[in-house]
């Protein structure tokens, strides 16, 4: 597995890559679909491939852990051949799912006891077995276990959790060292930086996870309610750090600004269920501005959904024809505002990409910003 740099922005810290793995290669920039549990909601894998064409999706170790559960994916012969997806595949690791759960857990040094969401069941996560449930998922990229703070975080509280990320790092790192691959690929292993949205434990927290000398590293415990200032802040302290031979995620990061902003601050990886959630109320992502479809201004407007969208998905359907699927609760309307939404996240980074390579990103992503600001 391999990570070539591609090209440098001369004016911001943006920059194109190449991730090679054994499933094939990631152009960075990048946005990963996140498809939960074994399926990008509402897309079929046809319209992934075809339509949307991403090089990587996202699957969640939580939600795979309990349905389908481990035992069927490794009867499947792992996730790929479960849903039927010879692409590459990221799981994280379950600790965003576990913070989210905080009225049903308890973290110990050992690890994390929770409940599950689905019928109320016990289950205990330790960095050592989530590696296991890693391993059987068979996911191209896996994600260290660690314990996402919430926002706003107490400086103490936040510190303690941050040397337990670097604790439960260590025992993971041990753990893959002593367990073999299951399937004949290969898995890189991204540890995770924490350190809420204070700058000497960020900055602390991206040492460590460098010294780990991992394939690639992850930023985790933003885009958690802080204003995106203080986003933009800590990423950049932990860019200033994490090697730049090695891909840098940005975990679960967000609008197409957040995206278009970060990516001019050194990263390289995002995923986010705003595309397809934003997409099932009626909320669609443009290069002008975002539309709310079920507004009324929409019902007599036969022009395309984006005049744009045809350069990147094959969904050239007037507004007022899927305001119409939406105001009668047709399953198709999620259907077409998910795939537009995803569509438009990957034409964004493809192109953030291209300028990148032809030397004019930051002037671009100005521009780029200052459009999607809209409400239309």
């Amino acid at each position: 597995m391999k990570f070539n740099l591609d090209a440098n922005d001369l004016k911001s810290k943006a920059r194109a890559g190449t991730i090679i793995t054994d499933h094939g290669k990631i152009e960075t920039p990048i946005f990963m679909p996140v498809g939960t549990v074994a399926s990008v909601k509402g897309v079929h894998q046809r319209e992934l491939k075809n339509d949307i064409n991403p090089d990587i999706i996202l699957g969640n170790t939580y939600h795979l852990y309990l349905r389908p559960q481990t035992d069927i994916l490794e009867q499947a012969g792992g996730l790929h051949k479960f849903m039927n997806w010879d692409r590459n595949i990221l799981t994280d690791s379950g600790g965003y799912q576990v913070y989210s759960l905080s009225a049903n857990r308890k973290i110990k040094e050992e690890g994390v006891k929770f409940k599950s969401h689905i019928d109320g069941s016990y289950h205990v996560f330790t960095p050592e077995n989530v590696m296991e449930i890693q391993r059987i998922i068979g996911a191209d990229i896996i994600m260290a276990f660690d314990e996402c703070t919430p926002y706003p975080c107490d400086y103490n509280y936040a510190k303690r959790s941050m040397h337990m990320t670097h604790r439960w790092l260590d025992r993971c790192i041990s753990h893959l060292e002593k367990t073999p691959l299951k399937y004949n690929y290969n898995q890189a292993f991204f540890p995770i930086v924490q350190g809420s949205t204070y700058k000497d434990l960020r900055q602390q927290s991206a040492e460590y996870i460098a010294n780990a000398n991992a394939f690639g590293n992850a930023i985790g415990g933003l885009s958690v309610g802080e204003p995106a200032e203080e986003m933009y802040a800590m990423t950049e302290v932990v860019c200033n750090v994490l090697p730049e031979e090695k891909p840098r995620y940005l975990m679960g990061v967000g609008t197409p600004i957040n995206i278009l902003e970060n990516i001019a601050l050194g990263i390289d990886m995002f995923d986010c269920v705003m595309p397809t959630r934003n997409a099932r109320n009626g909320m669609l992502f443009t290069a002008h501005g975002t539309i709310n479809i079920n507004n009324k201004k929409w019902k007599d407007d036969f022009s395309p959904i984006d005049d744009m969208a045809i350069t990147f998905v094959d969904t050239d359907y007037s507004k007022a024809y899927l305001r119409h699927l939406f105001s009668v609760n047709e399953l198709l309307a999620k259907q077409i505002a998910s795939i537009h939404n995803l569509g438009f996240y990957l034409w964004l980074v493809r192109e953030a990409r291209k300028h990148i390579i032809e030397g004019d990103f930051l002037s671009w992503k100005e521009m780029m910003v200052k459009q999607m600001d809209k409400r239309l």
